[in-house]
């Protein structure tokens, strides 16, 4: 085969130099025919692709190796063979050819494949306020020095590609309602549509074309800020390819190399701090002349005014056990004493678990992601106590109790007497009456006085409840009677004399 260089001195030898065909033929040891055909076609290359590939032994297999090819592009990336396996498996039918033929075959099987199934797409465009895309990714974080794979929410303005990303621990329904309120509050609005996936947390039932059934509660959030849902047809990632797109874009930006925090809040705040650097520091991609932060700016007049945060919680009742717990997501949470013996329901936010009974709170605490640990809150026993004050020294909830200073010294003092749990536990119930800032101030002034039982600590309490002597006020010697009215009761007999 001819080579580029044989063919450009071909051409500068006959129309630079002048050379006749039969010299030139001489000088570079061609043939004449080459030579001419060289200076005939006016070409600067000549390439030979065969017409027709003889596969004198592949042939008779073409079709079980389509249908290996087939089911193999069928498989998902992790399940599916490589080519030395399906040769290995071609061969085990009866094929005795060379893997060669089949690499080649492949080859263009795949190639005329990918012609037939590429599609093409419409590039959309978005108005100023019209629509996000809400999309969620997985990424692997260390935190706290354990490796955890964090579930981070990504939300993206059409129209000025502005990105806001925060990581959680659950993909749950609850999470879905805090990530877009603090998006929207980072936006300080937000759009008239909102384009999702069929994500369980918002859509109930798919019906055919874009008719879907959305969950209650989150018809209720998107009526709280005003939204009108999207959602995309199922396996259809095109119709939302913005926030697919910088799903990849965070991955590699943001979380490569592997982060190190040691809590989610430290690695949201940094999160949201990259969000605005790199929307800072990029071009908008349509338009060239300013950044994706100079958009933004310029997008949020169009916006829908921010309406406040949205009540976003998931609702479920659960039943008290007698040791005055209720169990949550593999986990216990403690209620107060008088909340046995009837359900309550559980109100699980992104960072809380509120516990209310019959519209009134019965307990509140920070939202644990581990799994079979129990969170007391200590407070929550102490009418307990009253009946059983031996459980508050090995009382579990009682382990580790952190007091203010003045009633923890009160109760290390006690702890010598006899019936020091039963005094302690007195001045703990009356905290449920005065408050614990009250209690605390009597437990000074006793210890001040070099005194710390119940008794001297409860009276101080009572003092303090009774009502203050009024202040006297002096009469000014202008407003003093000269003589003092007597009563007369004779007046009102004159009267019925003269009816």
């Amino acid at each position: 085969m001819l080579i580029v260089e044989t063919i450009g001195r071909i051409r500068r030898e006959r129309f630079v130099k002048g050379k006749g065909i039969k010299e030139i033929a001489r000088d570079l040891k061609l043939s004449r025919n080459t030579v001419r055909k060289v200076l005939r076609s006016d070409t600067t290359s000549f390439e030979y692709e065969r017409a027709v590939q003889p596969q004198p032994k592949l042939g008779p297999w073409r079709d079980e190796l389509n249908a290996l090819l087939l089911g193999n592009e069928g498989k998902v990336a992790r399940e599916r063979l490589t080519l030395i396996r399906i040769f290995e498996t071609l061969r085990g039918l009866g094929y005795d050819g060379s893997y060669d033929a089949v690499r080649r075959y492949a080859k263009v099987w795949r190639r005329e494949r990918g012609a037939t199934t590429a599609q093409a797409y419409v590039p959309l465009s978005f108005a100023p306020g019209e629509a996000y895309q809400f999309d969620w990714s997985h990424e692997i974080v260390l935190i706290n020095g354990a490796t955890v794979t964090v579930k981070v929410a990504h939300v993206r303005l059409c129209h000025s590609r502005m990105l806001f990303v925060r990581a959680y621990p659950r993909e749950t329904q609850e999470m879905v309602f805090d990530a877009h309120d603090r998006a929207f509050a980072f936006f300080k609005g937000t759009c008239t549509r909102g384009i999702y996936d069929n994500m369980k947390t918002a859509v109930d039932t798919i019906f055919v074309g874009k008719e879907r059934l959305y969950n209650r509660r989150f018809q209720q959030m998107c009526g709280h800020y005003l939204i009108e849902p999207v959602a995309c047809t199922p396996a259809s990632g095109w119709e939302k390819g913005q926030v697919e797109n910088q799903v990849g874009l965070v991955r590699e930006r943001f979380f490569t190399p592997r982060l190190r925090f040691k809590t989610y809040e430290e690695l949201n705040a940094w999160l949201l701090d990259q969000c605005i650097a790199y929307a800072k520091a990029h071009r908008h991609p349509e338009e060239r002349e300013r950044t994706i932060w100079q958009a933004f700016e310029a997008e949020r007049p169009s916006l829908v005014p921010y309406a406040g945060r949205f009540d976003g919680f998931h609702a479920v009742l659960a039943s008290v056990s007698k040791t005055c717990l209720v169990r949550f997501d593999n986990n216990k949470y403690s209620v107060t004493a008088s909340a046995i013996g009837r359900p309550v329901e559980i109100r699980a936010y992104a960072d809380r678990i509120e516990l209310r009974q019959d519209g009134r709170p019965v307990g509140e605490h920070a939202r644990c992601f581990g799994r079979d640990q129990t969170l007391f809150n200590p407070w929550h026993y102490v009418p307990v106590l009253a009946r059983k004050p031996g459980a508050l020294r090995n009382g579990a909830p009682f382990k580790d109790w952190v007091l203010p200073a003045s009633l923890a010294r009160v109760w290390r003092k006690l702890a010598a007497m006899d019936d020091g749990d039963r005094q302690m536990v007195e001045i703990l119930t009356s905290v449920l009456s005065d408050g614990l800032v009250a209690v605390e101030a009597a437990c000074a002034e006793a210890l001040s006085q070099g005194v710390h039982s119940a008794a001297v600590i409860l009276n101080i309490l009572a003092r303090r409840r009774e009502p203050t002597t009024p202040i006297t006020i002096m009469t000014p010697e202008a407003l003093k009677l000269k003589y003092a009215p007597t009563a007369d009761c004779a007046r009102y007999d004159s009267l019925r004399r003269v009816v």
